[in-house]
């Protein structure tokens, strides 16, 4: 930590040349990983990192630097570099710091740090021991890992102010690669939480979630290719959300939409999506694996509605973009660590509930595809152009699920899918991902009910759909 008394004076250092807001964001994390494969050891490491993050505003100009020289000589150094970037008089001094607190929606009641790693590699292997027990020649190879990270916080700001928190999350992953005569496939699961590990020991079924990895892909491998054209497309729970995430969500950063780089720019206010869908962005759920409590401006965490009944209601807003749009933070800024200037982001971004039933949909549903998954696409924010490839996907006939696919990408934009969709469940799932832009890369969890979009382009080499 930083002794209040310094950062005070790194603060004014920071203001002298006309700078109208100065922060420091300090950051003390340890990590540790384990990575079975093929159901030996493989790895195992930890890191260690420390070190600050200064910025300096003034009006729509931002200035960022960091360094691990956290001794008043380095912070001093660094702080006289970066107002060097202003030639203004001082119009701001700190004089006193007082600490804001904070809830604590993350309680972590036994460290990771205390666990040892013979228990991590123990709960590993009963996901290994399980694909291992599948006895498939096909199955090539597979990796179970489990990683874990411990972070303290402490921003400071010229607005006299001073926060912190301490968080930890988790994660184990399955990897399985199989192949054969017709290619090579992948399957993977990746539960995460910010919960201690009882959350893997007993909110999960670990044996379960290696299975379901080995299995899709085993699946995939014998599918056929997905048929292409213009059909009505059922999106799975929980994981299906990645296209909202991507297509919808990124649009709806204050770092695209401020500088009018978002289809969804002046929009607010507008019906941008089917009056069935509302959807949300919310940092406030209890242990999630996006949640936050303070964001990395030192603004509260939110349950932000962006999308209510169909209307563009808000945005996802750190407080330096929301300077372009005359709006406030709404405690959506985040980063990666202490390296990275921080902007808008999302936290645990999904579709709310519907009034269906999944069975519903899928019995109402004559010919389509069901994509269950993805395994990654592309989008541009501007014009929410995006492409997807599902991982797991098959074909809906005379409202039945049938027979698996492969190769299935779906092609459109996030604006026109949002007023397609036509049926939503009342399933909501999420799924725990990792989510890389300008300020790194950040724990998201996406989510969303089983929902239908009533036509979608669907690409794949599997001839016409009949």
């Amino acid at each position: 930590m930083i002794s209040k008394k310094l950062a005070i004076e790194v603060l004014n250092e920071m203001l002298a040349t006309g700078g109208d807001y100065a922060e420091i964001f300090y950051e003390n994390s340890n990590s540790s990983t384990v990575t079975v494969e093929n159901n030996k050891v493989s790895s195992s490491s930890t890191s260690v990192s420390c070190g600050v993050g200064l910025r300096i505003l003034k009006e729509n100009r931002s200035v960022y630097g960091y360094t691990s020289d956290l001794t008043k000589k380095g912070l001093m150094d660094l702080a006289k570099s970066l107002n060097k970037s202003f030639n203004s008089e001082r119009i701001l001094t700190v004089t006193s710091l007082t600490k804001i607190k904070g809830k604590n929606r993350n309680v972590i009641n036994k460290s990771y740090d205390d666990i040892p790693l013979e228990e991590k590699i123990a709960l590993v292997k009963e996901g290994t021991n399980e694909i291992e027990s599948i006895k498939d020649p096909r199955i090539v190879r597979y990796i179970g890992n489990f990683g874990n990270n411990h972070r303290r916080v402490a921003i400071y700001n010229s607005k006299g102010k001073w926060f912190s928190r301490e968080t930890e999350f988790a994660r184990i992953v399955y990897q399985v690669i199989v192949a054969d005569e017709n290619g090579m496939e992948t399957g993977f699961e990746g539960p995460g939480c910010q919960m201690d590990i009882s959350f893997f020991k007993n909110k999960i079924n670990v044996r379960k979630t290696a299975r379901k990895a080995a299995e899709t892909a085993l699946m995939m491998l014998t599918a056929k290719e997905c048929p292409s054209g213009k059909m009505p497309v059922v999106i799975g729970n929980g994981w299906g959300g990645v296209l909202f995430h991507e297509a919808c969500g990124h649009p709806l950063e204050a770092s695209a939409v401020s500088k009018g780089l978002s289809c969804f720019a002046g929009k607010e206010g507008e019906m941008i999506a089917s009056p069935i869908v509302t959807a949300v962005d919310d940092s406030t759920i209890d242990n999630e694996w996006g949640s936050i409590d303070i964001d990395d401006e030192g603004n509260p965490g939110e349950k932000r509605v962006l999308i209510k009944n169909g209307k563009l209601v808000n945005f996802m807003i750190d407080d330096f973009n929301g300077r372009r749009m005359n709006r406030k933070g709404n405690g959506a800024c985040r980063r990666q660590n202490y390296k990275y200037c921080p902007t808008s982001r999302m936290s645990n971004t999904y579709i709310d509930n519907g009034k269906s039933t999944p069975e519903e949909i899928i019995k109402a549903t004559k010919l389509g595809l069901y994509a269950v998954s993805f395994a990654g696409g592309s989008v541009d924010p501007t014009t929410g152009e995006f492409n997807f490839g599902c991982s797991e996907a098959y074909i809906i006939r005379d409202g039945k699920v049938c027979e698996p696919v492969k190769g299935a990408t779906l092609i459109g934009r996030g604006e026109e899918i949002l007023k397609k969709i036509d049926m939503v469940a009342n399933d909501l799932a999420f799924g725990q991902g990792m989510c890389g832009a300008a300020s790194g890369s950040i724990r998201t969890n996406v989510g969303q009910p089983t929902l239908r979009i009533s036509e979608i382009t669907v690409g794949g080499r599997g001839g016409e759909l009949k």
